[in-house]
């Protein structure tokens, strides 16, 4: 699924973030927006801003996101260290 979002000029100039930056920027922020939500997992989370999971962790806990672990999550996380 491809997903297009239009920004003003003035919008993303007033963003202060160089424009090669700005996409990723944008879909690092929506990916913690919805891990905070509870709308998406830290591995869907992760997948979306194109980051591993210990990478994605590490952001969500540098900016204080309470860390959301659901049986689930273990069951996804014990099988990816099974994997490994």
């Amino acid at each position: 699924m491809s997903v297009t979002l239009e920004i003003p000029d003035e919008v993303s100039q007033a963003m202060r973030v160089p424009p090669p930056e700005l996409e990723a920027r944008l879909r690092l922020e929506l990916t913690v927006a919805l891990y905070a939500q509870q709308v998406l997992s830290l591995g869907k989370a992760a997948q979306l801003a194109g980051l591993s999971r210990f990478e994605m962790n590490s952001v969500l806990a540098r900016r204080s996101v309470p860390m959301h672990y659901s049986a689930q999550e273990l069951a996804e996380d014990l099988a990816y260290a099974r994997s490994c």
